[in-house]
């Protein structure tokens, strides 16, 4: 069985907006959502900057009080993502519903999970004793349970699938998403990631494993493909997309985004952070989604890069679109959002395929944020500091994840 996927509904929350529209225009204009750090003290922390997640109300996402006091940051972040993308495609579950509850699925991952849950009650053991850690720290800080929550608040009874491949979580969820519903297991599933790891412990552990951008401009931190680039810069935030079978997506009048055409997936089998040098697995990936998807050299084709700004990623996915696409890696528009939200690691994918999606749909290829001096190793059209009109064909946006972890999805325009 071999059934059209396509996008019914996006959301995201974000360093630079709390919703898809908010997002997406700031994302066009290069607006630059990394700052010094608010929410936590930083006077013994290496790093002191990131992406923080601003001015964010659960309430307006229908999030009660209750619910947002006593869950982890990355849950409710992925809830109110979910409710945005749900509300846009216009689906609801049950007997007065759309969708039959159990052909309505949840693959939603994250890198880590209750990061903030963890600390805080690892601390209160520590210092007070067993007895004082919460009753909900386990279901409050388990990597799964946020997808454990979308689903019932969206009654969604059918394939539950959460995914935890570090920084390729999201692409990888939605990938195995399109798969399910491809292949008949589905007919819509809420696809994406969240993460909110902007917390002492985090920033510690990754600038000691030197992932991380030392600059001290924040706005001049994050430099994907940039010569002066020297680590990622750490973010928060959720983004999810509605995947649904091509025919019942028609019959209920929904709008349609962008179809859902390829995947893949790969592993490096190379080391535990970084990536494979000379990108050939990294290549296999994107050549698996783009044949899948049945691209051509007449195809106008839009890549959302990983382009974290290290100077490994950065170096080896050049070398990966040139294995994978040959002469047509020239030609591609090329881009990375992280200059602009930075790395928000479970969740870029999923943030990363909203701009692809969107890209596709308005013929807007957005900006590399912060490329004013290009690194002559990545000699590819990155798109630098301005967005630029195309009649984009196919997208794709591909991520790498700490443990050799490489996923590509493939995306149309759609046409009916």
């Amino acid at each position: 069985m071999n059934r059209r996927v396509v996008v019914t509904g996006t959301g995201a929350v974000t360093p630079v907006g709390n919703d898809v529209q908010t997002y997406w225009k700031n994302l066009l204009a290069g607006e630059c959502g990394i700052d010094f750090i608010k929410a936590i003290p930083t006077d013994d922390l290496p790093v002191k900057i990131a992406g923080e997640v601003k001015d964010f109300n659960p309430a307006d996402y229908e999030i009660e009080p209750a619910f947002s006091r006593k869950q982890d940051k990355f849950t409710v972040y992925a809830v109110a993502a979910a409710w945005q993308a749900v509300r846009q495609a216009g689906l609801k579950s049950g007997e007065d519903g759309n969708i039959d509850p159990f052909r309505y699925g949840v693959y939603v991952g994250s890198g880590i999970g209750g990061f903030t849950t963890q600390v805080r009650e690892t601390e209160k053991l520590l210092n007070e004793g067993a007895k004082w850690v919460s009753p909900l720290f386990i279901p409050t800080m388990i990597a799964n349970i946020a997808a454990g929550n979308i689903a019932i608040r969206n009654q969604a009874c059918g394939p539950c699938l959460p995914v935890v491949t570090a920084c390729a979580t999201s692409t990888h969820a939605i990938g195995e998403a399109y798969r399910a519903i491809k292949h008949g297991y589905a007919d819509a599933i809420i696809a994406g990631g969240s993460e909110a790891a902007v917390i002492p412990l985090g920033i510690a552990g990754f600038a000691n494993a030197k992932a991380l951008s030392r600059a001290e401009d924040p706005k001049y931190a994050s430099l994907p493909f940039n010569r002066n680039r020297g680590g990622f810069v750490m973010a928060e935030g959720a983004a999810m997309l509605v995947l649904e079978e091509y025919e019942h997506a028609k019959a209920r009048g929904a709008e349609i985004i962008a179809e859902v055409c390829g995947y893949g997936n790969t592993c490096d089998a190379h080391h535990v952070t970084a990536p494979r040098p000379d990108g050939v697995t990294q290549a296999a990936a994107i050549r698996q989604a783009l044949e899948e998807a049945g691209y051509s050299s007449e195809d106008v084709l839009y890549i959302n890069a990983h382009g974290t700004g290290t100077a490994l990623n950065d170096t080896s996915e050049t070398a990966a679109f040139k294995l994978a696409l040959g002469e047509d890696a020239y030609k591609a528009h090329i881009s990375s959002v992280k200059g602009t939200v930075g790395h928000m690691l479970g969740a870029a994918g999923a943030v990363e395929a909203v701009a692809t999606v969107l890209a596709l749909k308005e013929g807007i290829v957005p900006p590399t944020a912060n490329l004013d001096d290009v690194d002559p190793e990545c000699d590819l059209n990155y798109t630098p500091c301005k967005a630029v009109k195309a009649d984009l064909t196919i997208g794709i946006s591909d991520s790498l994840g700490f443990g050799g972890h490489n996923g590509c999805v493939a995306f149309r325009k759609y046409k009916e």
